[in-house]
């Protein structure tokens, strides 16, 4: 029975969890960033190449 009162007490996998839970949070929010930059600076350097083109 002390065996599993200590299981149930002990939270040092809970924290792990949370550590991994946040930086995946984090990495899906960089990745998102990133792609959405990306789409921005191809659309941005088109557009300057359709000008330099025409000139």
């Amino acid at each position: 029975m002390t065996l599993i009162s200590r299981f149930v007490k002990d939270e040092s996998g809970a924290t792990a969890i949370e550590y991994g839970l946040i930086a995946s949070l984090i990495a899906i929010a960089i990745i998102a960033g990133a792609s959405a930059l990306g789409s921005q600076l191809s659309s941005s350097f088109n557009y300057i190449k359709g000008q330099v083109k025409t000139s």
